[in-house]
């Protein structure tokens, strides 16, 4: 049976319909940042091992970026958000 991941959008779709683009805790430096705050950013990353939250995008489906928080172990996902509403709840 395949794997399924409820998007808020569209419902519970199979995981092959998503790519995963990456960690969703990284906040982007301002442009005027220094360059070695870009190279941290864009170069140096950690590489846990548990619970963390991704940015997912829903390719195959609504086309819409998500963050997904999943155990990079085991796979169990523990919930999905609309990457918009998750980065309003940041900023409120």
């Amino acid at each position: 049976m395949a794997s399924l991941i409820h998007c808020p959008h569209c419902g519970s779709r199979p995981k092959e319909e998503f790519s995963i683009r990456g960690d969703a805790s990284l906040v982007r430096p301002s442009p005027s940042a220094s360059d070695e705050e870009w190279h941290r950013y864009v170069h140096i990353r950690d590489n846990p091992k548990g619970r963390y939250k991704e940015h997912w995008h829903h390719a195959f489906g609504c086309r819409r970026w998500l963050v997904v928080e999943r155990d990079n172990f085991t796979h169990e996902v523990f919930s999905v958000t609309d990457a918009a509403e998750a980065a309003k709840a940041v900023q409120a």
